[in-house]
């Protein structure tokens, strides 16, 4: 697990659990981040390792051992980085783009399934990646090119059981999600959040790789500074 901290003099801290596959380097992660810290906060990102064989021991408790250590800080979490947040401890407002809480019903992860049982964490799996139109329509090639190319049987079982014992989502937290996703399980985010603290977006899984980016910063932001009474009085739908 690799962590960076953005903006040293930032007031006030935020914990960034990117998704799995991005990187700092990336260029739309880095207008986030860097969104970010304009609004004055000190970014503590963390880059998920892209394989793993424990999902506590690789990715939940090298985050939960960091955050012990503030005093006070606000989440943001995309995607798997989401599956780590929602049992972490201690933060003030939760914000989650995209959470990967779910799977899709697809033949590919129907096929996943079957993998998982292999008793082995070598990453032999072919991953097809995720073109421009699953990504967002911002998604760069350096992007693209950059994406993890193989899983591994541990990984697909040790996300899914994560995935099968999700804690209860707090009450306050607020999600941002297309209805296009392909790559998350929209049931899995209804059955966990009231619709009135889900804002749609129209775009790909990532909200900061789609062109519409620029119209929700500002309610992300708020999100992180208020809570779920930031979006409360936005129409359910929001496209």
């Amino acid at each position: 697990m690799r962590h960076r901290i953005f903006n040293e003099d930032g007031g006030e801290e935020l914990v960034f659990l990117m998704g799995w596959g991005n990187r700092w380097t990336h260029e739309n992660v880095s207008w986030l981040i860097g969104k970010c810290a304009n609004a004055g906060y000190r970014v503590h990102a963390f880059e998920l390792p892209t394989n793993i064989e424990d999902f506590k021991a690789d990715w939940l408790e090298p985050v939960a051992e960091y955050v012990v250590e503030l005093e006070d800080y606000q989440l943001l979490a995309h995607s798997a980085g989401a599956l780590i947040a929602q049992a972490l401890d201690g933060a003030e407002n939760h914000v989650y783009l995209s959470p990967w809480w779910g799977r899709p019903n697809t033949p590919l992860n129907a096929v996943g399934s079957l993998l998982a049982e292999l008793p082995t964490d070598f990453p032999f799996v072919p991953f097809p990646g995720f073109d421009e139109d699953a990504l967002g329509d911002l998604a760069t090639d350096h992007q693209l090119a950059t994406q993890p190319q193989w899983i591994s049987p541990a990984f697909i079982r040790e996300t899914t059981h994560a995935q099968e014992e999700l804690l209860t989502i707090d009450h306050d937290a607020v999600v941002f999600c297309s209805l296009r996703d392909p790559v998350v399980s929209l049931q899995a985010i209804g059955e966990r959040v009231p619709s009135k603290h889900v804002v749609l977006y129209d775009g790909g899984h990532e909200l900061f790789s789609s062109s519409v980016r620029e119209r929700y910063i500002d309610a992300v932001l708020s999100a992180l500074e208020n809570g779920a009474v930031a979006v409360e009085d936005r129409p359910t739908v929001t496209v």
